[in-house]
């Protein structure tokens, strides 16, 4: 049974539809979403100007301590520092500031020998210092010390910087998680209830009527040396119908927005690898879908619908009951 794939006479309505529900969307909330991000931002710069002595001492020690702050200090430059153009610059390793800047846990990379991690440290706060905007630091050329204004509005400006280099992904995962709300209250209008998190719990063993976000799904991979091993993918929604019989799987959806129509389809290899995974894992059975709003054309829906991959917009949110749910 098709949804949506196998109905290209209705495609070009859509497409119009879910423009303009991300449009209306984008045009009164995302500016909020990337003010609250800024405010928040800022406030994390303000706290690096503070730790080094208002960026005249940037010491491995904080840098230690503080992993995080690396990308705010990238932005405080003239001109700001790309991660590549800070290791070129400093002559460091890539792991070091690959792992400062990871996004879920910034670090110190655990098995780097000391001296070096120490020397690649000093390096950075040299750098830092050497090429610190004093059009914003305007305390960097005077005996007097920053004054408390003058530091607030200074990390403000890195905060814009900060914030304007990662515009798209504050608004993507603001639109995600407002997807997933969408998905949860449509969900719990039918009786449906969150799965609770257990450990030793897999994907298919969830109980019928429950659903569980951002869950984890293993695949099979075949690494370079040939050999078979067992990764996780992460996975939007995953929905177990209530009328699931033991053994059956649920039903797994990736919620997908887009504010142009570009870099989607530069992005829709993503989903069609992800479902050749799951097959290849569990077998043809496995039910895998899209849930669609804003910028996807005709070529990218295409794309998708050769790959045997349907999808529910979020305009039409009831054709969700078509996957039996």
């Amino acid at each position: 049974m098709s949804i949506n794939r196998d109905k290209p006479d209705l495609w070009k309505a859509d497409i119009g539809r879910s423009v303009d529900l991300y449009n209306s969307w984008f045009m009164e909330f995302a500016p909020k979403a990337f003010r609250e991000t800024r405010v928040k931002t800022a406030e994390q710069v303000e706290f690096a100007l503070r730790s080094t002595d208002n960026l005249t001492n940037v010491t491995p020690e904080l840098l230690k301590e503080h992993p995080r702050v690396l990308p705010m200090l990238r932005m405080s430059t003239c001109p700001p520092i790309a991660r590549d153009r800070l290791i070129g610059l400093a002559g460091i390793s890539k792991n070091l500031v690959a792992s400062m800047e990871d996004a879920d846990t910034p670090r110190i990379p655990p098995r780097m020998p000391v001296a070096q991690l120490d020397a690649e440290l000093v390096k950075i706060g040299a750098i830092i210092e050497k090429m610190a905007d004093p059009d914003i630091f305007v305390w960097l050329d005077r005996e007097e010390s920053a004054t408390d204004s003058e530091v607030t509005r200074a990390a403000t400006v890195v905060a814009d910087r900060l914030c304007g280099a990662v515009s798209d992904p504050i608004i993507r995962n603001a639109q995600e998680k407002r997807q997933l709300a969408v998905i949860a209250a449509w969900l719990q209008e039918r009786g449906y209830t969150q799965h609770v998190a257990t450990n030793g719990v897999k994907f298919n063993q969830m109980q019928p009527g429950t659903y569980s976000f951002r869950m984890n799904v293993q695949i099979k991979m075949i690494t370079d040396n040939n050999e078979e091993k067992m990764v996780n993918i992460p996975v939007d929604a995953v929905i177990m119908p209530k009328s699931a019989a033991p053994g059956d799987f649920p039903l797994l959806i990736e919620a997908k927005s887009a504010g142009d129509f570009t870099n989607v389809n530069k992005r829709r290899k993503e989903e069609a690898q992800k479902m050749s995974q799951l097959r290849s894992t569990y077998g043809p059975t496995i039910r895998f879908g899209l849930f669609l709003c804003g910028y996807f054309d005709s070529g990218y829906l295409g794309y998708e619908a050769a790959e045997g991959i349907d999808w529910v917009w979020e305009h039409r949110i009831d054709d969700l009951a078509q996957y039996g749910i």
